[in-house]
């Protein structure tokens, strides 16, 4: 959904951007594009490939500055550049890259044989390995139940429970073949360790957590009329746009304890337009931009 993004942000030739999901830069070259002499991109991304990527393209462009850092650092790095409460839009493209994806060595995909990495950092926090290996089976359910709604959570937990009691599990196939097994119905369309790869790495991650965090402070950094762009793929981080953007639409609510007052503060954003899912031309040129999801909201004076 570059176009769609890119066209909500409403990019001023002479604006300031941040794209806190930088990926291989499909989204930053887009905004780089729209962008006059006087413009500012500023680009941020937890994976050092992607930082790495994005120094070799725009190392020698004076109008974009790089940062290794997951996106719930957005207003440090706002504040550093002098641009908080200045910025004309925010741009996250949620969830794992493509590059990501396809490099079988980061331990992403169940559908190549690599190490059961999954961390978005590789130098920061511990593996998806490291964690199967300790986390109690009640542990294990909760996560995948809860990040990846898998229905079947208690019975794959306990499975890999057995599994690692015999061999450590350190391989995507490994574990992908475990939670096959332990999956009594399969979607037909869905391979039947998605929802457990999902879970674990939004778990590993801290996707969820680093969200909200995000969201809260793009309403820092955004200057009046400033527009937040947010790709989802996931039902549950749609659903934080969602509630974040209605919230903040709507204002603070009363005071439960002095109803009759009028309530301090007023609507802090507005939704442009209505979600947007990508179009049956996208989906046949990029079957995994299926589960997309773009909200845009705009910054209240």
């Amino acid at each position: 959904m570059l176009q769609e993004a890119v066209d909500g942000l409403a990019v001023r030739p002479d604006g300031v951007y941040m794209d806190g999901t930088y990926g291989r830069g499909g989204h930053s070259r887009e905004i780089l594009a729209r962008l006059g002499e006087a413009g500012r991109l500023i680009v941020l991304d937890r994976d050092p490939e992607a930082c790495a990527a994005a120094r070799a393209e725009f190392g020698s462009e004076k109008r974009v500055a790089v940062h290794q850092a997951a996106f719930s650092g957005l207003e440090r790095i706002a504040a550093e550049a002098s641009v908080s409460g200045s910025v004309n839009g925010v741009l996250l493209d949620i969830g794992v890259s493509s590059a990501q994806l396809d490099d079988s060595s980061r331990g992403f995909s169940f559908t190549q044989a690599g190490p059961l990495d999954m961390r978005m950092d590789p130098g920061s926090g511990e593996s998806a390995a490291t964690w199967l290996a300790r986390a109690s089976e009640q542990e294990i359910a909760s996560v995948l139940h809860e990040f990846g709604e898998e229905r079947h959570a208690r019975r794959i937990a306990k499975a890999v429970v057995v599994a690692r009691a015999a061999t450590p599990i350190t391989d995507t196939l490994q574990l992908a073949e475990i939670v096959s097994r332990a999956s009594p119905r399969h979607d037909r369309h869905k391979h039947p360790a998605t929802r457990s790869f999902q879970a674990i790495r939004i778990f590993i991650n801290r996707e969820l957590e680093e969200l909200p965090s995000c969201l809260q402070q793009c309403l820092k950094v955004l200057a009046p009329a400033g527009r937040l762009a947010v790709i989802s793929f996931h039902s549950l981080e749609d659903r934080v746009v969602k509630r974040f953007i209605r919230d903040h639409a709507r204002g603070p609510a009363p005071d439960p304890k002095a109803p009759w007052l009028e309530p301090v503060g007023r609507p802090e954003l507005k939704a442009v337009g209505k979600a947007l899912q990508p179009s049956e031309a996208e989906l046949k040129a990029n079957p995994r931009a299926r589960s997309a999801t773009l909200r845009v909201a705009e910054r209240l004076p």
